[in-house]
């Protein structure tokens, strides 16, 4: 995460020229932002640049939206929930818009991919295959909820109205206008994931998208023209979080923020709008505990422990960074995993065979090798990794860590980064008090041939999703969210629908 006052310094020695255009394959051009359908600058007229983190250059400059243009984007969309077509448009047309919105998203798959790959540094396999494709999924599943909102009818008894008849029900609405905040993990995805249930439910955005990836949400902005979605129903502002998205979450005609990022950021958006109480939900970090159990099948739960913490480069926030083995079996899964990492193919996004990419930012670099310096400062033992990868771009090596125990930093706080502490024990049961203590509840895994003890164990975790005998599995259909500070809500799912709308009850004398 490049900090605002270094990204303005390496703003300035590049003159910029911001317009609309998109990218074909090439670097993209400086691009513009969406406000009520219109490509416009920034109000103050300033940029900073997004980088390419596989060798630390400049792609190209962004707008540098501020206060004023988040003014100018809610009233946009407040106008478009008040006044526009999206709201009294029939379910029907709405979800048909939304389904275009996906055919279109689906296109231009190779276009998103390579963009993602550039501005994120993910590998372009994927991008392909699992960024774009959920998110086109994403939007297809939302619009079909757009005609099953349903209310319920009610049979009252109005125990101080003898003899009396009503007719009571209720109705779901749309809860207005929402602000949008999301992390540069999965910048696409995580677009897709706010964006379709907030327009399934007919509110209006305002959608910024993190500062050190806002080139899939741009382009995503023309597609959004592109398929019908009416002005003003989707904007979105590019800056920063603490200019930008400080303005967003405090802003006194917003109804609602949706936030996905840091649990130290969320705590500062709840601050922001307990003012107006304005309705938040949260998709926050994690420290999520794998359990590989000496009944498991070692090989799958090797592989899926591997899968589990260097996905995406470990900058997951479900990542299986603590990761619990069955003395049995601990020196042969942890000799596994290391070597996994060892064949693990790390370079830039753009090459076929990249298996790992950089991680996002400079920023991010030097948080991930300090918690690495941390560990070896604590007494943890480096198995594998360990370090920076090269001299040039944000590598760092995929690290197996052991000797790892609760206190240390490593084990404590959230690495983001492709870091996993693998920890012996003895019975389940030395493990569930060390994760009731952790503060997070975002996911968790186990790996048993024992059905029974998956289902006992499963319901001793607080998470809000735990999987078995495998990691890593998302659906549309499947809620996902956090326990404790690991957020508040759920994305995906009909539960999804709940952060998007609020219930009237209506009751008629007969």
């Amino acid at each position: 995460m490049k900090s605002k006052s270094t990204a303005k310094a390496a703003s300035k020695r590049i003159t910029s020229h911001p317009s609309t255009a998109s990218t074909n394959g090439n670097s993209p051009k400086p691009k513009k932002m969406l406000i009520g359908g219109r490509w416009v600058s920034a109000a103050s007229g300033k940029t900073f640049p997004t980088y390419n983190p596989a060798t630390g250059e400049i792609i190209c400059q962004i707008p540098e939206g501020d206060r004023p243009d988040i003014d100018a984007a809610v009233r946009s969309a407040r106008n478009a929930f008040e006044n526009g077509p999206w709201r009294r448009m029939s379910p029907s047309d709405r979800g048909k818009t939304l389904w275009r919105l996906a055919d279109l998203l689906e296109k231009h798959t190779e276009e998103f991919a390579r963009l993602e790959s550039l501005d994120n540094g993910k590998p372009l396999a994927v991008a392909r295959g699992a960024d774009l494709p959920l998110a086109v999924d994403l939007f297809r599943y939302m619009a079909g909820w757009c005609t099953k909102m349903l209310g319920n009818t009610i049979p009252i008894s109005v125990p101080y109205a003898p003899g009396e008849r009503f007719h009571a029900y209720t109705v779901r609405e749309p809860i207005g206008v929402v602000g949008q905040i999301i992390p540069w993990n999965f910048p696409l995805l995580m677009a897709a994931w706010k964006l379709g249930p907030a327009l399934a439910t007919s509110c209006t955005v305002v959608l910024k998208p993190a500062e050190q990836t806002p080139l899939t949400a741009l382009r995503l902005g023309e597609l959004i023209q592109e398929a019908g979605i009416p002005d003003g129903v989707v904007n979105i502002i590019t800056g920063f979080g603490e200019t930008a998205g400080a303005a967003l979450a405090a802003h006194p005609d917003v109804d609602k923020i949706a936030f996905t990022g840091s649990t130290e950021v969320g705590k500062i958006i709840v601050r922001a709008a307990a003012i107006d109480l304005k309705k938040v939900s949260l998709e926050l970090g994690g420290k999520s505990p794998n359990i590989i159990l000496a009944d498991a099948d070692i090989d799958s739960a090797i592989a899926g422990a591997a899968n589990a913490i260097f996905f995406n480069h470990g900058q997951c926030c479900c990542a299986g960074s603590r990761l619990y083995i069955q003395n049995k079996h601990f020196d042969k899964v942890v000799d596994g995993i290391a070597s996994a990492a060892r064949k693990i193919k790390v370079g830039p996004g753009d090459r076929p065979d990249t298996e790992m990419g950089p991680l996002v930012s400079e920023e991010q670099l030097h948080r991930v090798l300090g918690y690495m310096r941390a560990g070896d400062k604590e007494g943890a033992k480096t198995v594998v990794g360990g370090g920076r990868l090269g001299d040039s771009g944000y590598f760092v090596k995929p690290t197996v860590l052991t000797n790892t125990k609760p206190g240390m930093k490593v084990m404590d706080e959230e690495i983001f980064g492709p870091v996993v502490c693998a920890i012996p024990f003895n019975q389940v049961e030395d493990i569930l008090p060390i994760e009731s203590d952790n503060v997070y509840g975002l996911a968790a895994a186990v790996w048993t041939r024992d059905i029974s003890k998956a289902h006992r164990i499963a319901s001793e975790l607080r998470a809000g999703t735990v999987w078995v005998n495998c990691y890593n599995i998302f659906d549309s259909a499947l809620p996902f969210g956090g326990y404790k500070q690991s957020g508040w809500g759920r994305e995906m799912g009909a539960e999804v629908l709940d952060l998007y709308t609020q219930t009237k009850a209506v009751c008629v004398r007969l």
